[in-house]
């Protein structure tokens, strides 16, 4: 078998069988080795070198260098979860390389933690906030819903007719539930304990 020879220019001067070392388009990563047959005055496929990259190490891929010329070992995190220190969100890291630029490895605690420099702290004023907002609107959901228990036993009495007792309960029971919704501090509470719903 002969084997190829190329000049200085990586133009074959000899036609012949060649090993070549085949790499990414985009990440110059390493993929597999390959034996092929170079005709005379051709040079070697896009992608590919003649020499053999480094053996494995633990924790790095090898890659070929931007210029082309040799090859490097570069950290391999793909697989690992980084997290955005502007927006907090996760992103699964795909590429050879080490952590992206303005991201960590460290998972915000809350989702109203925001990035110091250093680690994630919570923004408590926007988290009380949010807090409040959620508290307002289900307050109010429960007293939409209450009151449309009680328009039937209000419009009876308006037009002068008289209720059951079972209608009466019914009717005081959500009028007490009205009274202990309306009268909660939402703002000022950790943690709402709202009042049970009338059966």
């Amino acid at each position: 078998m002969e084997y190829a020879i190329l000049d200085s220019e990586g133009i074959t001067s000899t036609p012949g069988m060649i090993d070549l070392y085949n790499y990414d388009s985009i990440t110059n990563e390493f993929l597999y080795s390959s034996r092929e047959y170079l005709s005379l005055g051709v040079g070697l496929p896009a992608y590919s070198c003649i020499d053999a990259p480094g053996p494995f190490r633990n924790g790095f891929t090898v890659c070929r260098t931007a210029d082309g010329n040799a090859w490097e070992y570069v950290i391999d995190r793909r697989g690992e979860t980084v997290y955005s220190i502007k927006t907090g969100a996760a992103l699964i890291i795909s590429l050879p390389g080490d952590y992206p630029p303005d991201t960590t490895p460290v998972a915000p605690e809350t989702p109203f933690d925001i990035w110091n420099g250093k680690n994630w702290v919570t923004d408590v004023d926007a988290q009380q906030a949010t807090k409040v907002t959620i508290a307002e609107e289900e307050k109010s959901q429960r007293l939409d819903f209450a009151y449309q228990k009680i328009v039937v036993g209000q419009t009876k009495l308006l037009m002068g007719k008289k209720l059951s007792k079972s209608e009466y309960e019914k009717l005081f029971s959500w009028i007490e539930y009205i009274d202990a919704v309306t009268s909660l501090d939402i703002y000022s509470m950790q943690d709402i304990d709202w009042p049970s719903i009338p059966k």
